[in-house]
């Protein structure tokens, strides 16, 4: 059982986005579906991202020249295992790049280690406790977390972290829309997951 914000928050972002007609829509993931694809990639969907899945799945288009994502929409239902784990993996593998890289260091990790393999597998550690990031769209990102809902959509690009959506209806508005909100004084997003806030 969901919760009914978690719920409505889901419906509302469905509606926006079906509003901008630029995708169909399959069925929505079932109760069954839904068990088995959290079992299967041990996180649990947070309130509002289940209603949103549950209302209908977007199917993807043919993608445009240069673009990055050529599935942007996690297909959950019949998706390659592989490919939802890369998407599962990705704000994770981001971090571990900029580490390996960039010599990104977060604070909270302690002193690094000189050495880089060291290094890279001290941050692998810290990271496995971070909490579950879930793909909503291309690097666009939920928490996970049943009972949990309202949170920000946050866009993941290595250690690039933004805002994209107050939650995920406003997110439908922002990516979807031709007018981003973000230039409004009261535009005021506040991440609430531990560790990844921190790279805003």
């Amino acid at each position: 059982m969901i919760s009914n914000e978690g719920a409505r928050l889901g419906a509302a972002a469905a509606r926006r986005l079906a509003q901008t007609g630029l995708y169909e829509f399959k069925p929505g993931l079932s109760d069954a579906e839904f068990a088995r694809i959290e079992r299967e990639y041990g996180f649990e969907f947070a309130d509002d991202h289940r209603a949103f899945l549950a209302a209908g799945l977007p199917v993807n288009v043919p993608p445009e020249e240069g673009q990055t994502w050529s599935q942007p929409w996690p297909d959950w239902r019949s998706g390659a295992p592989d490919r939802l784990r890369d998407q599962l993996g990705w704000p994770t593998e981001g971090v571990l790049l900029s580490v390996e890289h960039n010599s990104f260091w977060y604070e909270g990790w302690g002193e690094r280690p000189a050495d880089g393999a060291a290094a890279l597998a001290t941050a692998r550690h810290h990271l496995a406790e971070a909490p579950v990031l879930v793909p909503v769209y291309a690097h666009r990102y939920l928490p996970a977390g049943r009972g949990s809902y309202g949170h920000p959509v946050l866009s993941m690009w290595q250690t690039d972290v933004i805002y994209y959506g107050l939650d995920l209806v406003d997110y439908m508005h922002q990516e979807f829309d031709e007018a981003r909100g973000d230039g409004d004084e009261s535009w005021n997003p506040r991440a609430t997951v531990p560790f990844w806030r921190d790279l805003l």
